[in-house]
């Protein structure tokens, strides 16, 4: 299959392939999306082969309009809430779905679905035109980093999917926020941009926090909870303020280049400015979650680089998504100067 991409004025080709049953891949506010008609289950299971995704993973439906929801969940007050508050925008809400409305593909086999309205008027346009909700998963290589331009979407799935809709770079640049709205108290499964204090303000009781793990018989209830996410095949490692002086005078005396990506002013302050084997994550944590991604590709397709030292963000609620990302493709691994004396 020749995969196309198609620039954001041509938005008639992306419709036709989407309604034969193709993938497109589309922009979102957050990364690229992988789409397939909500309701055809040959065009869903298409999105598992092309990713390699597991099957019990569920996944996101995009819808256009927040009523569209009401077709196939069960919406409820606080849903409505925060719908009216946070969308179009980076918020996923799990709620308890209507039988028989969604296959067991786009759910992952539960009872429960995941919805967002994307902040795209692109993608809006293209889901009203197409006539049906779309899944959206990230448009990348299951477990890799997320795409945040088109040509990342192509790297990964070229010659497995019908095009990619092209709309530039994605402004936020790391997923939604997963909200699970389908038990007593709302828990959030997925730190994005909005943070658990703004859900809290609207909805005026308390938000789960706390890490939900997932057992290897047990299905996950959003994206990102069980597989290996966000990874690139390099060795990550995060980087604490306190140790980037140890972490670059060890990574100048390696005999193959590391890959350094750090703050605007960690850069200066380390006179690295310019440098080869440098990515500059901007001035703080919101501009840092939008070069994570990029950056991570960018030195995973460098054959020299033998490792990637990510700056570890201030940890306060706006930077938890950045974070949490960062910690799913390092594995959790902290530099060490003593332990990589060994490396």
């Amino acid at each position: 299959m020749e995969t196309k991409i198609w620039k954001n004025t041509e938005l008639e080709p992306a419709v036709k392939a989407l309604q034969k049953g193709q993938l497109v891949s589309f922009p979102t506010e957050t990364v690229y999306g992988l789409g397939a008609d909500a309701f055809n289950e040959k065009a869903v299971s298409k999105v598992y082969a092309a990713k390699g995704r597991p099957s019990d993973n569920p996944l996101i439906v995009h819808v256009s309009r927040p009523e569209t929801v009401q077709t196939y969940a069960q919406v409820d007050a606080r849903a409505q809430k925060l719908m009216d508050t946070f969308w179009p925008g980076p918020l996923t809400i799990i709620l308890p779905i209507q039988v028989g409305k969604l296959s067991a593909l786009v759910t992952g086999g539960l009872q429960t679905v995941a919805s967002r309205m994307p902040d795209n008027d692109l993608t809006r346009a293209l889901i009203d035109q197409v006539g049906s909700p779309l899944v959206g998963p990230s448009a990348n290589t299951s477990g890799k980093p997320s795409p945040t331009i088109a040509n990342h979407v192509y790297h990964d799935l070229h010659g497995k999917i019908a095009g990619v809709l092209d709309d530039g770079a994605t402004k936020i640049g790391v997923e939604s926020t997963v909200i699970d709205l389908s038990t007593p108290q709302a828990a959030i499964l997925r730190p994005g941009k909005i943070t658990a204090e703004q859900i809290e303000a609207i909805l005026g009781e308390s938000v789960d926090t706390s890490e939900h793990h997932v057992s290897a018989d047990e299905a996950p209830k959003a994206p990102g909870m069980k597989y290996r996410h966000y990874a690139p095949d390099k060795t990550v490692y995060m980087v604490k303020e306190a140790d980037w002086t140890k972490a670059i005078i060890w990574a100048q005396s390696q005999l193959e280049p590391v890959g350094l990506m750090l703050s605007d002013q960690m850069i200066e302050a380390h006179h690295l400015a310019g440098m080869d084997f440098v990515w500059p994550l901007g001035p703080d944590g919101t501009t840092a979650a939008a070069k994570l991604f990029a950056g991570l590709r960018n030195f995973d397709d460098q054959k020299n680089v033998k490792m990637i030292l990510v700056a570890e963000m201030p940890l306060q609620p706006e930077n938890a998504a950045y974070n949490n990302r960062l910690a799913k493709a390092s594995g959790q691994q902290y530099f060490d100067a003593q332990e990589m004396m060994d490396f």
